[in-house]
């Protein structure tokens, strides 16, 4: 069962969202509130598996409560919810830690598939967000690949970070590596420390980035990372 905390200011936008979410199998809403001052207390006290964030809270900004949570290391997947998507406000919740980016236009189609995909620890983003996000990651300030320093990584955590940000998550990745999901783990988190990144987010960044994987044939539905 996956647990889910909303934290949104819109009443109508929360209950309908918690109708959609609550009537899905294998999710259920444990915990909501209106203002963004209550989201640690929520997320410390339920430990939900995902947290949809509403990022234009009055009391705080959802960039701030996600790097506030990703700083406690809770291990909570955080899919942020808005109106926004312009570049600034996108990338600085990504890097942040954020695992998803729903846009409110298509909140109630895509919210279960997104709660789903966050939970599982891949990234979900809406289709206007990922085109913002191939398109950065792939030309960074204008630069080449053979620009950017070398990952500092061993083969086989190559191997793993481009299975990653291919959208595999550990499971998949252990069967086609033919390891343990534990040695995956492994490997996941030595990325993460080698590359100072929190999130398959920010490493699936860094692999296209790198050329590791294409952005090319992506379909326009909401893309994994």
């Amino acid at each position: 069962m996956i647990s889910v905390v909303i934290v949104d200011d819109h009443p109508i936008v929360r209950a309908g969202i918690r109708a959609v979410l609550n009537a899905a199998d294998g999710i259920t809403v444990v915990a909501e509130s209106a203002r963004g001052a209550d989201a640690r207390a929520l997320v410390a006290a339920h430990r939900p598996d995902v947290l949809v964030l509403d990022v234009n809270l009055p009391d705080t900004s959802g960039v701030e409560i996600t790097r506030q949570l990703r700083a406690q290391s809770f291990p909570t997947a955080i899919l942020i919810l808005t109106v926004h998507n312009d570049t600034p406000t996108i990338f600085g919740l990504l890097e942040s830690g954020a695992a998803g980016y729903v846009l409110k236009d298509d909140a109630l189609e895509t919210i279960v598939n997104a709660v789903r995909a966050v939970a599982r620890g891949e990234t979900w983003l809406s289709p206007a967000i990922a085109r913002q996000v191939v398109a950065r990651a792939t030309h960074p300030k204008e630069k080449d690949a053979s620009d950017l320093e070398p990952l500092p990584l061993t083969p086989r955590e190559i191997e793993v970070l481009t299975l990653l940000a291919q959208g595999f998550d550990n499971t998949a990745i252990a069967e086609r590596l033919i390891v343990t999901t534990r040695t995956i783990q492994n490997h996941v988190s030595a990325i993460y420390d080698k590359l100072g990144v929190a999130s398959r987010t920010q490493a699936a960044l860094i692999a296209i980035r790198h050329k590791l994987v294409s952005p090319l044939g992506q379909d326009d539905d909401a893309h994994h990372a």
